[in-house]
């Protein structure tokens, strides 16, 4: 039975407090001011463009405080909707600038002309309105007389009735002025639903809206939606952003009963949950479950990534916004964890390469990786700026930073003189600078090759005639004792295919062969994308003389025929890993060029597939059935001039021992009658059963 987790309405669900809401007739929206104010609403809405902050001439009307009220609007007494009241406080901010006249003559220039500053005050107010998935802004015109302009003064507030929004919803309201003088003022409003409405019953969205139970069941998270079978509805799963819009997930038309089932891997904290009746204009409610879920936080780390953009730029990726602090630190090669760097500097608008939340360490990444090439033995300089022009030079090191010039015995601090001669002839590379300091890498190899250079030449002419008898009377030794690279390629067609496959993986990982497959690399694949990674691989293997090995199966036929007829690979039901379906592109090229004998082989399974239903392409290289041609198929795995190996038999009989409890598992499954599988392309496990 799944274990609730709490019960919500289709509105979102936390209103312990029953509200009596004051009640508006009309369909118009409308406005009014503070006693001595004027005030007028334009008739239509706006663009929502606030534009940049713009210097004030003089005294003008800012907004200072937002304030928001619950109301409904009613077309008749049991026909109302639920709207948002909100009142904007102004003051007076600025000042008149006195004019130089009447500095220079202590007095007004012409008294018989009115003087700007007993004039009254004029303010265009704009109200932005945002709650998923609609926006709107409107305008506000604003007049506040003369005798109540006081700098710094408050002058009152203007009242816009109203806007309205989805039961459940969050509005989220900015208020700013046309032009610009200051920061907008923000607010967010997050609305009741209908329990927590003492009159749900003048809501007609409020009378038959369905009921929605989340519920942990395992791994699994189920949204059951409790509606009658003749209700129509939108169910929509999103992103709530905090800035921008939201990102849509997944969306259908049902009609209930209904039950939703989410794997915990997609649960993040901005998941949110929008409901509708299929009727128009239907009100939309939105629910946001997983705020405080502990594992979709962990999910949300797990899914995030930092990426150095360049040497000065860093970005945080994450489905969800993310608090999190971020730092500079370095790191020696080997070294663990990254070390602040000492004494600190400003790490404003430098590249940061750790992410720590809640004083855990969540995100790390080095420069080393992709924007300075490979790894080297340098030393990092650290230059630290003081008044005067003064600065200071020290080597970062993992007992700290040693001064330079130093007579310390570190490493640095023997080589102090050379690596200051190489910072100030251009040597060293730099790799921030700001006002406080700057870092600098400075190269230490040409120190250590010039110490130990006799030693190190003794040692490579003696490495090198040992090297060349051993290579002359154990070349084939060698060759067999590193084994080949061999790279399996397979369809994914279900979850018992894919343990078959990790089995005759791990089967001839136990042979002299450097076995590559997708099931052991998810993590680089889920980094670089199928096609990437399939690229990298095939490059890597066939570059070490290694053997691509084509193990088709029903849906991988099925993959292949798509390609061969249309040239592109339709919408399947496989998942992001599926690195059979990227390498088509460039599989078959290697086919057509006549490139694939010796450097491919294709298998497939007993009772699983037939070998004359592989497409005629791939028959050009062998293609074995396994476990019956196991020999054979070891064989082509072999060097292409390795001796034929006396135990081959032997290590046959080994992978088909290895192998036989997981072939006995896919074919006769616990619990279930022992025929076997069908043969063709429509065969295998799965096939006709709706999965």
């Amino acid at each position: 039975m799944p274990v609730p987790w709490f019960l919500l309405s289709l509105a979102l669900g936390r209103s312990p407090v029953v509200l009596s809401l004051e009640r508006l007739v009309g369909p118009q929206d409308a406005t009014h001011c503070s006693p001595g104010l004027s005030c007028r609403l334009w008739d239509s809405d706006i663009l929502c463009l606030p534009g940049d902050i713009v210097p004030a001439p003089g005294p003008v009307l800012a907004p200072t405080h937002l304030q928001t009220e619950l109301v409904l609007r009613c077309q008749k007494e049991t026909d109302c909707d639920l709207c948002l009241r909100v009142a904007v406080h102004l003051a007076v901010h600025g000042h008149w600038e006195e004019p130089e006249d009447e500095e220079k003559f202590g007095g007004a220039a012409d008294s018989g002309v009115e003087e700007p500053r007993n004039a009254s005050l004029q303010a265009q107010v704009v109200l932005s309105f945002q709650a998923y998935p609609t926006a709107r802004c409107v305008l506000l015109e604003v007049q506040v007389p003369a005798a109540l302009v006081q700098f710094g003064q408050s002058v009152g507030s203007v009242v816009y009735d109203c806007f309205e929004a989805a039961l459940g919803s969050e509005v989220r309201i900015w208020s700013y002025t046309q032009p610009r003088y200051e920061k907008e003022l923000n607010h967010t409003q997050q609305l009741p639903d209908c329990r927590g409405l003492e009159v749900w019953n003048s809501i007609p969205s409020c009378w038959a809206l369905p009921w929605l139970n989340v519920s942990a069941d395992g791994d699994n998270v189920h949204l059951v939606l409790n509606v009658s079978e003749e209700q129509h509805f939108g169910l929509s799963l999103y992103w709530n952003q905090v800035q921008g819009p939201p990102k849509p997930r997944w969306h259908k038309n049902l009609t209930g009963p209904q039950i939703i089932t989410l794997n915990h891997t997609d649960l993040v904290p901005c998941l949110c949950i929008q409901v509708w009746p299929l009727e128009p204009d239907s009100v939309r409610t939105n629910i946001c479950p997983f705020r405080e879920d502990p594992r979709a936080h962990q999910n949300l780390w797990q899914a995030a990534r930092l990426q150095l953009l360049t040497l000065q730029s860093w970005l945080l990726d994450a489905p969800c916004s993310l608090p999190a602090e971020a730092a500079l630190c370095w790191r020696a090669p080997g070294g663990d964890p990254c070390q602040p760097l000492v004494p600190p500097l400003s790490w404003e608008n430098v590249t940061v390469d750790q992410v720590n939340s809640s004083e855990k360490l969540q995100l790390q990444e080095c420069l080393w990786a992709d924007s300075l090439g490979p790894l080297k033995d340098d030393v990092l300089l650290l230059e630290t700026r003081g008044p005067q022009d003064n600065r200071s030079l020290c080597a970062l090191e993992p007992s700290g930073c040693t001064s330079l010039p130093s007579k310390a015995s570190t490493r640095a601090a023997r080589l102090g003189e050379y690596l200051l001669q190489d910072l100030q002839s251009g040597q060293c590379l730099q790799l921030w600078d700001d006002d406080l300091g700057a870092l600098w890498a400075c190269p230490m190899d040409k120190y250590i090759h010039k110490r130990w250079a006799l030693v190190w030449l003794a040692c490579l002419l003696f490495a090198a005639a040992l090297s060349l008898i051993l290579l002359l009377k154990k070349d084939h030794a060698k060759a067999a004792a590193r084994g080949r690279a061999a790279l399996l390629l397979y369809s994914a067609d279900d979850s018992g295919f894919e343990r078959l496959v990790g089995a005759l993986a791990s089967a001839l990982c136990q042979l002299p062969l450097r076995v590559a497959v997708d099931l052991w690399s998810r993590r680089e694949l889920s980094a670089q994308g199928p096609v990437a990674w399939f690229h990298a691989q095939r490059r890597q293997t066939l570059q070490e003389g290694g053997v691509v090995v084509l193990l088709f199966s029903p849906g991988a036929v099925a993959l292949c025929s798509e390609w061969l007829q249309d040239g592109v690979s339709g919408p399947g039901a496989h998942g992001p890993h599926d690195a059979f379906r990227a390498s088509l592109s460039c599989v078959l090229p290697d086919f057509l060029q006549g490139r694939a004998p010796g450097s491919y082989v294709g298998a497939c399974f007993d009772r699983l597939l037939h070998p004359d239903a592989v497409p005629a392409l791939f028959r050009t290289v062998p293609v074995f059935t396994l476990p019956s041609q196991l020999p054979d198929f070891l064989g082509a795995l072999q060097q292409p001039r390795a001796p034929r190996s006396g135990r081959l038999q032997e290590r046959a009989e080994q992978v088909s021992r290895a192998l036989q409890p997981a072939l006995d598992s896919y074919f006769h499954p616990p619990g279930t009658p022992a025929p076997g599988r069908g043969v063709g392309p429509g065969a295998g496990p799965g096939a006709g059963d709706g999965t």
